[in-house]
């Protein structure tokens, strides 16, 4: 029998050991920015008064074009999730995998029994139409999807959504994606209930401070505050919300996103070289799942060489022969790569 994976393993568990090279976490390196950083700091001086969201959730709706009351601020996306959990009753809820566990994590810590979707790496992990029952009145899916890095195009996400099912897409990583085209956060005329999460973690750094948001229908959006605790979020998270909403961080942020799909092209064209590995879909994001033989002791010998990668048996769908890889810059990039072909072939 196998094993169920473990859900609650994430990216950092692999770098909590000094002074490895992190290729396990996906948040941008250098980051927070120093204007950022600076505008954080700005904050403390009003931490005697209690956190007042006001402005950033007004920020945050005009950036994505949505009334206010269609936006919660939460304490990361990983908030939202759990909330949903605890809000919403779905009769069979539905995680299409392979995916970020947390959100059946959440499901299951609820009382939910959870039906997985499993797409198929054969299929380069595309949503194929029929993919997810029509009897599923919860569907939770990424876009792009940790850990696959793969985007399913708007059209293929929108037409999972239907009167009476709520459709949640977590798009946490959808702003490394230059223009974002498959977005649905501004989109707001589907059937049924649809809820996109997004996240400021990973452009910007700030894991630490936890800051993520929900836009979805105003009566959902109620019911998922009434669950929330008094003041969520912090003051210094609020700011961030409203910083990284302007005119000014968004052109940042698409900046980033078109350096790193450059990146990320310089690492898919040395991975071509590894003997054995083969990547499946097109990477999207600012990750690449690599499957690759041996992959469990690769991964044990790259950290014995200074470098942590991410593990992939953790995520449903997938096994020991897979690994997720974070874009770096080139120099990080080749270096790992010569670490890698080492580690493939010890001898």
């Amino acid at each position: 029998m196998t094993a169920e994976p473990d859900l609650r393993h994430h990216g950092d568990a692999e770098v909590r050991t000094p002074g490895l090279v992190d290729l396990a976490v996906n948040v941008r390196t250098g980051t927070p920015p120093e204007w950022l950083r600076d505008r954080l700091a700005a904050t403390l001086g009003d931490l005697a008064a209690y956190p007042d969201p006001a402005a950033a959730r007004a920020a945050v709706a005009a950036r994505h074009r949505r009334p206010v009351d269609e936006v919660l601020l939460t304490s990361g996306a990983a908030e939202a999730f759990v909330l949903l959990a605890r809000v919403l009753r779905p009769r069979r809820a539905t995680v299409v995998h392979p995916q970020f566990t947390e959100p059946e994590a959440a499901l299951r810590d609820a009382g939910h029994t959870v039906h997985r979707v499993v797409l198929d790496a054969a299929d380069g992990f595309r949503l194929t139409p029929g993919a997810v029952p029509d009897e599923a009145d919860l569907v939770v899916i990424g876009n792009p999807t940790n850990p696959t890095s793969v985007l399913h195009p708007a059209e293929a996400v929108a037409a999972l959504a239907r009167p009476g099912r709520t459709l949640v897409v977590d798009e946490a990583f959808m702003d490394a994606v230059p223009g974002e085209p498959a977005s649905l956060a501004e989109t707001r005329d589907l059937p049924g209930q649809v809820v996109v999460l997004r996240s400021l973690t990973k452009t910007w750094g700030l894991a630490g401070l936890r800051i993520g948001y929900v836009l979805g229908p105003a009566a959902l959006i109620a019911e998922l505050a009434a669950a929330q605790p008094l003041w969520p979020v912090s003051t210094p998270a609020l700011a961030a919300a409203e910083a990284c909403s302007t005119p000014a961080a968004l052109a940042e942020a698409e900046d980033a996103a078109r350096l790193t799909a450059a990146h990320r092209e310089h690492l898919l064209k040395g991975l071509a070289d590894v003997p054995g590995a083969r990547v499946h879909g097109e990477p999207a994001a600012s990750f690449v799942l690599l499957r690759l033989p041996d992959a469990a002791e690769v991964r044990l010998r790259l950290r014995d060489a200074g470098y942590a990668v991410r593990r992939g048996d953790t995520f449903p769908g997938l096994g020991p022969d897979w690994l997720r890889i974070a874009v770096r810059d080139e120099p990080t990039t080749d270096r790992f790569l010569t670490a890698l072909a080492a580690a493939v072939s010890p001898a």
